[in-house]
């Protein structure tokens, strides 16, 4: 019996060296994680035009000019959607007016901890274009989520949205096969785990495609990199997936609105749904439109820093039948 308590007492002893071993490598990493965003604070200092929204500020980002003005929409959980769809814009900008909707929690806007509809964020992207003095109409391009945005947004203001290119978009029928309350568990212990500091230790470039899609100079990927170490999976993002269900609803109940439309598909990859369903939902939606079109491409979510340079061209092709 007393060599049972003495094993069981050294087996304590041990599990409470662990424990904490644990408390003090997470306080110095938490410690570490602040210092190093203190220092990095230079790097975030805005790209684009801030614009107070709601008493928040929003960034907005444009390059380029021409007769038609191509407002990108980024998906959930992208940290610096104004690098993010360099590596396509750049392509675009010499005929066309871009811009890039940094919502809240994303790239250099900032992080609010409020009700995040999908009808906030439209009213809050659209009073943004117009503060920042962007008239319509638009070319909507949604890459992910957004996809829902780009709808209720041509359903509502149908006037203001000449045509919709969907860059790998969710659609309604999406997040039928898609276990909201799951990746809503991720986000938040990714969030945590990021306050915490876990992204220091792991190499962020693998996280995405951005960072090898050639679009990026060095200088870019150490903001991306800022950015991504401040601000991913914050509340924001939580707070936005759970306003999904609400929205798909609300979208299904009126028409699918009948404008130009060009949607780029991916093989599935990263978005943890079987490639041939994620291609029939893209071709599903576009079935029934007077003028659609789905180009599918062999590579993951992020199309736009895999396939940029055909995504490009079809878009050019695509633009220019609009003026025909």
């Amino acid at each position: 019996m007393k060599t049972m308590k003495k094993a069981l007492r050294t087996i304590g002893r041990i599990l409470l060296g662990l424990l904490l071993l644990l408390v003090i490598f997470l306080t110095v990493l938490f410690l570490y994680n602040r210092m190093m965003l203190d220092r990095e604070e230079p790097l975030r200092v805005p790209l684009g035009t801030m614009v107070e929204i709601d008493g928040h500020d929003m960034c907005i980002y444009t390059e380029g000019e021409g007769e038609h003005t191509i407002v990108f929409l980024s998906g959930s959980g992208t940290p610096s959607p104004i690098l993010d769809f360099k590596s396509l814009y750049t392509k675009l900008s010499d005929t066309n007016r871009i811009v890039v909707i940094e919502k809240f929690g994303y790239g250099f806007s900032d992080v609010v901890d409020t009700e995040r509809s999908f009808d906030t964020m439209l009213r809050q992207d659209r009073q943004a274009l117009e503060k920042a003095g962007i008239e319509g109409p638009f070319i909507l391009c949604p890459h992910s989520m957004s996809g829902l945005e780009a709808v209720l947004w041509a359903q509502e203001y149908p006037d203001e949205v000449e045509a919709l290119v969907g860059l790998d978009m969710a659609l309604p029928d999406t997040y039928d096969i898609l276990d909201l309350k799951e990746a809503e568990r991720a986000e938040m212990l990714s969030g945590i785990a990021v306050k915490l500091g876990f992204l220091r230790i792991v190499n962020v470039e693998d996280m995405f495609p951005a960072f090898t899609s050639g679009g990026l100079s060095a200088s870019d990927k150490d903001i991306y990199r800022a950015i991504m170490l401040e601000k991913t999976c914050n509340v924001v993002i939580v707070n936005e997936s759970k306003t999904i269900p609400e929205t798909c609803a609300k979208i299904r109940s009126a028409p699918k609105p009948d404008i130009p439309t060009l949607i780029f598909s991916s093989d599935g990859t990263g978005v943890d749904v079987d490639g041939p369903v994620w291609v029939s939902i893209e071709r599903d939606y576009a079935e029934g439109l007077t003028d659609a079109k789905v180009v599918e491409l062999d590579c993951g979510h992020y199309v736009h820093n895999f396939e940029q340079d055909r995504i490009s061209e079809e878009m050019d092709v695509f633009i220019a039948a609009l003026d025909e």
